[in-house]
């Protein structure tokens, strides 16, 4: 059993193209119609509240620079001071030692008495403890030190990264096409708006192409991917073959694609009826 219906040619694939960001069209730059690569550009949008975000987020970069380094500075000078501080603390350690060592020798020999002795000994204990209370400050502020320097270097590529993606959305602000095609759907004017998201235009992807054609619903049970149909065009056979069928049934009739499978039609083009 044959059907026998008109098929519609078109492009094998059609690309969707939206815009990233809100604005409004501010040049047009591609025509319909025209041929694209990728990257070339299609229109320009324009967003004055974007232009103001990257330059806030700029100089509140460019603040956070400077006081990072202002802080740095500041840590730097606070790390000197405690270097300085525990060469004293260790210094004071050594002092004592010597200075007790000093005080039993005496008391050894004579020149101090055993109440004499008692004093310094406990003089040197207290003395020692103070300095390695301080000694224990000293590296506990340290450590306190690099973590507030890891804090500052966090916030600030916190900072730089925030300015960074935002600069990257003005890149979106030029709709560029994805892929090589022909330009169409391209409906905006200049100074239309434009919404995130909205399809600005599309791509026909003209490598290859495909038919479309309807039926009856009467066939919707026995039509599936798979089965071979072929059309004849200035007394060529060419076959094709059902790549998929929508089974929505509209007007009592439903739409299947095929595509060639050999060879095709040399003049065919986008739009062109044929016998399937």
């Amino acid at each position: 059993e044959y059907v026998d219906v008109e098929g519609l040619v078109q492009p094998i694939m059609t690309i969707k193209v939206n815009s990233r960001e809100n604005g409004s069209v501010a040049r047009i730059v591609a025509e319909e119609g025209t041929m694209l690569n990728i990257g070339d550009t299609i229109l320009v949008i324009d967003n004055p509240d974007l232009q103001r975000t990257i330059e806030e987020e700029r100089l509140a970069w460019e603040k956070q620079q400077i006081n990072h380094r202002l802080q740095q500075y500041q840590m730097e000078q606070k790390s000197l001071s405690l270097r300085g501080q525990m060469l004293q603390a260790e210094y004071e350690m050594k002092r004592l030692e010597k200075s007790h060592n000093l005080d039993k020798e005496e008391a050894r020999m004579g020149i101090k008495s055993k109440a004499q002795l008692e004093i310094a000994e406990n003089e040197y204990r207290y003395n020692v403890e103070r300095t390695r209370l301080t000694l224990e400050s000293l590296r506990y502020d340290s450590v306190m030190t690099v973590l507030q320097r890891s804090l500052l270097d966090n916030e600030l590529a916190s900072s730089r990264s925030v300015y960074e993606r935002v600069v990257r959305r003005a890149a979106n602000l030029v709709v560029l096409s994805p892929v090589r095609g022909q330009l169409g759907g391209l409906s905006f004017a200049v100074g239309q708006r434009v919404s995130a998201g909205e399809r600005v235009a599309e791509l026909k992807i003209l490598e290859d192409y495909k038919v479309k054609a309807s039926l009856n619903e009467y066939y919707i049970d026995r039509i599936s991917t798979g089965l071979p149909a072929s059309t004849t065009w200035q007394d060529e056979k060419y076959p094709l073959l059902i790549t998929k069928v929508v089974p929505e049934v509209k007007g009592k009739a439903f739409d299947v694609e095929l595509q060639f499978t050999g060879a095709k039609p040399d003049n065919i083009r986008v739009g062109k009826s044929l016998r399937v």
